[in-house]
Parts: structure tokens; sequence; C-alpha cells
């Protein structure tokens, strides 16, 4: 609570008590000074209570800009493993795409020659 909080509650208090005397008086100028102190009152308190809110956050930024800052540093870690891993296994992949299309063209090369032998030349 801070000193506009304070002293607003105090005014708008005040306001309630000087307009109250002037109902019981009947006095008109009492009356609207009354409701001039109330409404000033009310809106001193909730400048004080926006003033304590925006200190409060204040307070808690830094906290929670860590907080924020350890959530992305793992996040960042677990998406740089997860990117290491799949890279090792496209790379295995890719390795055994290559010795799968070397066992294609061995095949395919001793197939060729495997027909030529049996079937020979034909002229």
């Amino acid at each position: 609570m801070n000193k506009h909080e304070v002293h607003g509650g105090a005014r708008y208090v005040g306001g309630k008590i000087e307009k109250a005397v002037g109902d019981a008086v009947d006095s008109r100028d009492w009356q609207v000074d009354g409701v001039v102190d109330q409404v000033a009152g009310a809106g001193e308190n909730m400048f004080g209570r926006a003033q304590s809110v925006a200190e409060d956050v204040a307070d808690a930024t830094p906290g929670l800009i860590d907080h924020a800052r350890d959530k992305l540093s793992d996040a960042a870690d677990r998406a740089t493993d997860a990117a290491r891993r799949g890279a090792r296994s496209a790379a295995d992949l890719a390795k055994q795409s290559d010795d799968r299309l070397f066992w294609a063209a061995g095949a395919l090369i001793g197939g060729y020659a495997l027909g030529w032998l049996i079937h020979g030349r034909r002229d």
C-alpha cells in the first residue's frame, strides 16, 4: 500500500462525511464539496492501486525473465539434440543407400554378364 492509496482512501471517507454533514444541515456547498472529494479520493486510490500493481509486476519481471530464459534454453538444447539425432539417422540412411546402390549396380553388371555368357552374341 502506497501513499496515494492511503491519501485517496482518506479523502474518499472525508468526502462521504462532508456530504453526510451537508445532507444533515441542508448545505448544497458541503454536499457538492463532499461528492467532489469522494470522486477525487476514489481516483487517487485507484491510481495508487495501479502504481502498486505496476511495482509488483516490475519486482516479478526479473524472475519471470530468468524462468523464461531457462525454459527457452532447455527447449533449444532439446531441439539441438533432436537435430543431431536426425542428422545421424540421415547420414546412416545415406550410407545404407550408397551400399544398396553399389550392390544394385553390381547385380546389374553381373546379370548382364551372365546373360551375355548364356545367350552369347547373336548375329
